[in-house]
């Protein structure tokens, strides 16, 4: 089953989205901060990291940033949860690399979508490039 980052600072909103996701089999950690990601993401390359915009000691911007500029992570599916709606904010999520956008509050079915969505994209191009060598 794949692995899955939440990093949000909201405790409820952490434990809400991992039950959704337990639920549905996915392996899932999760961190309270940018700077607990971070470190995460040293030891353990994840499939999706669903991560919230507005984080203590690095936000998710940074975040997805760093995720984008390391080799180990750059395939990584980044999803972007945020009550942060203004356009120039997203428009700089998805400039740095993130593959899709949910405004909270989220959707469990939605969130879910994605995720599977995400996934099958990630399988269909290691296929393809599996194939093409």
């Amino acid at each position: 089953m794949p692995n899955i980052l939440v990093v949000d600072d909201d405790d409820i909103m952490l434990k809400a989205i991992k039950n959704i996701l337990n639920k549905d089999g996915f392996n899932v950690v999760t961190a309270s901060d940018g700077k607990e990601a971070f470190e995460l993401l040293e030891h353990t390359v994840y499939d999706i990291v669903i991560t919230d915009l507005m984080l203590p000691h690095a936000n998710g911007l940074e975040v997805v940033g760093k995720l984008r500029h390391n080799d180990a992570n750059r395939n990584v599916g980044i999803i972007v949860v945020s009550s942060v709606g203004n356009e120039e904010t997203i428009t700089e999520a998805f400039r740095l690399g993130a593959d899709d956008y949910l405004k909270k509050p989220i959707m469990a079915g939605e969130l879910l979508m994605r995720i599977r969505k995400l996934i099958a994209n990630k399988n269909s191009k290691t296929q393809f490039y599996t194939k093409k060598k």
